[in-house]
């Protein structure tokens, strides 16, 4: 009988608990494109906000370099956002607070940097990039044409130091990122690669999402790992082989979804990429987009890229 009685107050008590209003917060939650104006350049961004619970906003944000940072609360109220964001690295951090305004479903804002710099930004929600129906493939198209760099661009006016050398694409030391001159929507990507002890690269899907190329064997796996989606997505195993020898990623994109096979062993088995890695080329994430290989962070060689489009579904 006691226990009945307990039961019916907590019940009675619930009863009385005020419903939390969360009609403001649909408009802001949810992921969210910015382009953030630095000097004269356009710099690619991104933000997630979601719920903790009931009442508290929490969120992902992604600068133009670097991996997804986490924020611990995000505010909003009558249709401003505001939130802060700790140094990611040992050095003068770019980006410390985030203040905007929700219209129309955009954001309007500005970037407030510890140094006393501002970057005004504007943002639109991402688009879902949803498939139907069963993808149709068309003619697989060699991305490295005999020895010549035919078909591929340096990222800058710097001295490009990629060449092709018997058939392999190879960057001897630091220097600009590749950028592939067609665009390309969804697509399965068969890619063979190689690098030095310590190196580091990493390619990019229509030049917005990095796979991660990395010196990383016998380490556990890591979103900015060997195989990783940078700073979104984690490989079920590590499966690097050694520095200096030949490696292979077979990766499929189909709208966000992405699966990774590397040295034969799928790692990422279709999982959505939730929005642009830091380094994408741009925040256009509705639009085909180049492979892009990044060049800048040590040696690296490149073989047998060849990549066949989806010209459909059915």
């Amino acid at each position: 009988m006691k226990i009945i009685r307990i039961v019916a107050l907590v019940f009675l008590g619930m009863m009385h608990i005020p419903a939390f209003a969360q009609t403001d917060d649909k408009a802001i939650i949810g992921r969210w494109d910015l382009n953030v104006v630095m000097g004269d350049k356009v710099r690619p961004s991104w933000l997630e906000v979601k719920r903790s619970g009931v009442k508290t906003l929490v969120g992902y944000f992604v600068a133009e370099g670097g991996s997804a940072r986490p924020i611990a609360q995000v505010f909003f109220k009558d249709g401003k956002v505001s939130f802060s964001i700790p140094p990611q690295w040992e050095r003068v951090e770019k980006y410390m607070e985030f203040e905007a305004t929700v219209e129309n479903d955009k954001l309007t804002g500005v970037i407030k940097a510890s140094y006393g710099a501002n970057f005004s930004f504007t943002g639109e929600r991402a688009p879902l990039l949803k498939r139907e129906g069963t993808p149709v493939w068309g003619k697989t198209i060699n991305l490295i044409q005999g020895n010549t760099l035919a078909g591929w661009k340096a990222s800058s006016t710097a001295t490009n130091q990629w060449q092709v050398i018997n058939g392999v694409l190879t960057s001897p030391k630091s220097g600009v990122n590749l950028i592939t001159e067609q665009a390309f929507e969804d697509f399965k990507l068969h890619m063979e690669f190689r690098y030095p002890a310590g190196s580091n690269s990493g390619v990019y899907l229509r030049g917005r999402y990095e796979v991660q190329v990395e010196d990383n064997k016998g380490l556990e796996p890591s979103s900015t790992y060997f195989g990783g989606i940078y700073g979104f997505l984690t490989p079920n195993e590590m499966v690097a082989k050694s520095p200096g020898e030949w490696q292979s990623y077979d990766i499929t994109l189909i709208g966000r979804r992405v699966t990774v096979v590397a040295n034969g062993k799928t790692i990422i088995y279709d999982q959505i990429i939730p929005g642009i890695t830091g380094g994408a080329l741009d925040s256009k994430e509705g639009n085909p987009g180049p492979i892009y290989l990044q060049g800048d962070h040590g040696p690296v060689e490149y073989r047998n890229m060849k990549l066949t489009p989806i010209t459909g579904f059915k």
